[in-house]
């Protein structure tokens, strides 16, 4: 059975659709992690269905929004499916956000218990929730022989459309909600974007076809179920098509990473540019010799990275662009032999074409009003994967969405052949002396500064000094600014570990022709330890602010 899309309603409720899914494959390889665990399609629908009467005897009747402190495993997995089973709204909570926040999700999304386990307490052992836990280790105790059988039977023999009607799933709607996620925060509060089973199954759609993914990939899992991208392309995705899920909990353990591709030949890998450094340094050639599809979102992918992880596993990442409010893939630069036509849906410096079943356009950013192409505006995306809302916050909801079009806050400009090019972020643009800048463009001029720099030095030395320029490629600088009387904004640079000086700096700013206004003053640089990200990889850009505040307040006392 191939994903395929199609009017059937059960199709646009991605439970129904792994159910069948299941079903069809109930002999063949399902789901695999790094504990060990590898589960047929047949083990996973028992399973999921065990779970699903667990969670049914130890939550509330009217319990709608659960909570989950899973690991990206296939019990990660399994305690979503259950839960979409008992048609309960999922949160996935980023446990990288502190304690604090993350009860303040809880107590906003009106989470009253958090499944966990044990393996997830162990790392947080001081972990102090406002809910009650449900420890999956614990209530795995509590199974009996009737939820066995009646799993066991429901799984292999009855008609799903039978037991459908019994869990009641022939009652959910495409446009209720499936999951709530909260944005990682990374410009203040965390907001909770309600998506929808037709967002998911939709989004699922389009990333596969726009892929040209068979039946036969083999999706590499890392990243973090409460991340948006890792919850629908490595969760939904395999659990939607009879493309495999294999996964390690953490993808910061990159040797562990690397042997589970190795070891399961998997051949897609969704993944961030932050990551990625981290394979390059320590896994071998073998472990990403069967990857012919590496996907980078949440973040700029570097020239020099993908040249990097080119020379090192042959393929070519790609970059690809999401929100989370969008389920979240938007668009995606098809790498080259993924299929026969990918030169019409590549090209290098973009994030890609939009996904089949989305339409995206730029605005004005003053008046609102579209724009032609190649113009740099705000780009709005219009789709079945749009998110229902914020939960509990229609006015933060009213300001980004309008005639279902969702305002991204991200400026870019469309090509006449549909390709997008992120040229900044309205709250990563200064204005300086009445002129735009965005940091996005300033950061990418320095990094190519400092890349020429490396590769200049790296000509006069030995192959083991050009290893180390590639495990020196980290995130080693981020722009803010502050406030100025003078000229409305400062602009700010933070870097580590860098070989240039900034008077050297502004000066190669000039000679690429940058405006005045643009170039900040030497006396801008500040040296950090590190750069603040978060657990995703993108920038902490609230951190980063702060840190550029503290490093002026230090210059003037």
């Amino acid at each position: 059975m191939t994903m395929f899309r199609s009017s059937f309603p059960e199709l646009l409720i991605p439970i129904r659709q792994m159910l069948r899914v299941c079903r069809a494959g109930k002999k063949e390889l399902k789901f695999a992690d790094s504990t060990g665990m590898e589960m047929t399609g047949g083990r996973v629908l028992l399973t999921a269905l065990v779970f699903r009467r667990l969670f049914h005897r130890n939550l509330g009747a009217n319990e709608k929004n659960v909570g989950l402190l899973m690991p990206t495993s296939v019990y990660g997995v399994l305690a979503n499916l259950g839960l979409a089973l008992d048609r309960r709204t999922s949160v996935n909570l980023n446990y990288t956000f502190g304690l604090d926040t993350i009860n303040y999700c809880i107590r906003h999304a009106d989470i009253k218990h958090v499944i966990t386990s044990r393996r997830v307490l162990d790392r947080f052992p001081d972990l102090k929730l406002d809910a009650e836990l449900i420890v999956m280790e614990d209530v795995g105790k509590t199974v009996t022989w009737i939820d066995k059988l009646t799993s066991f039977i429901d799984a292999y023999f009855t008609p799903i459309s039978f037991f459908e009607r019994v869990l009641g799933l022939h009652c959910v709607s495409p446009d209720d909600i499936l999951t709530i996620i909260y944005t990682s925060g990374s410009t203040g509060t965390p907001k909770g974007a309600m998506i929808t089973h037709r967002g998911i199954a939709e989004n699922v759609w389009g990333f596969f076809r726009h892929l040209d993914l068979k039946p036969t990939d083999v999706i590499l899992g890392s990243l973090p179920l409460f991340h948006a991208y890792g919850y629908t392309t490595t969760f939904w995705l395999p659990s939607m098509s009879t493309v495999k899920g294999i996964y390690h909990f953490n993808p910061l353990e990159y040797k562990k990473v690397g042997e589970m591709a190795r070891r399961y030949g998997c051949s897609a890998f969704p993944t961030t540019p932050t990551f990625l450094r981290g394979y390059i340094k320590r896994c071998p050639k073998e472990d990403f010799e069967t990857v012919n599809t590496v996907i980078c979102g949440a973040e700029k992918l570097p020239e020099d990275l993908v040249d990097a992880w080119a020379a090192k596993f042959g393929c070519r990442p790609a970059e690809g662009y999401g929100t989370t409010e969008l389920s979240p893939v938007v668009s995606v630069n098809v790498p080259e032999g993924r299929r026969s036509d990918y030169r019409d849906w590549f090209r290098e410096g973009t994030i890609g074409k939009p996904l089949i079943n989305l339409q995206a356009r730029t605005v004005d950013v003053e008046t609102g009003k579209p724009i032609p192409d190649g113009v740099p505006g705000m780009l709005q995306i219009k789709g079945p994967s749009v998110m229902a809302g914020y939960y509990k916050d229609e006015e933060k909801t009213e300001k980004v969405l309008k005639d279902g079009w969702y305002t991204t806050g991200d400026i870019a400009s469309i090509d006449e052949a549909g390709f997008i090019r992120i040229t900044g972020r309205l709250s990563r643009i200064s204005k300086v002396g009445g002129e735009m800048v965005p940091h996005i463009l300033l950061e990418e001029e320095i990094e190519k500064i400092l890349s020429s720099a490396a590769t200049k030095s790296v000509a006069t030395k030995t192959d083991s000094a050009s290893e180390t320029e590639i495990e020196n490629n980290e995130i080693r600088l981020a722009v803010s600014a502050i406030p100025d009387e003078r000229k409305g904004e400062r602009l700010i640079v933070l870097y580590r570990d860098i070989s240039v000086t900034p008077e050297e700096i502004c000066k190669q700013l000039q000679k690429a022709g940058l405006p005045n206004l643009w170039i900040p003053s030497p006396h801008d640089f500040f040296s950090v330890e590190s750069i603040p990200l978060l657990g995703t990889g993108k920038l902490d850009l609230c951190a980063v602010k702060e840190l550029a505040e503290m490093a002026t307040k230090k210059e003037t006392t």
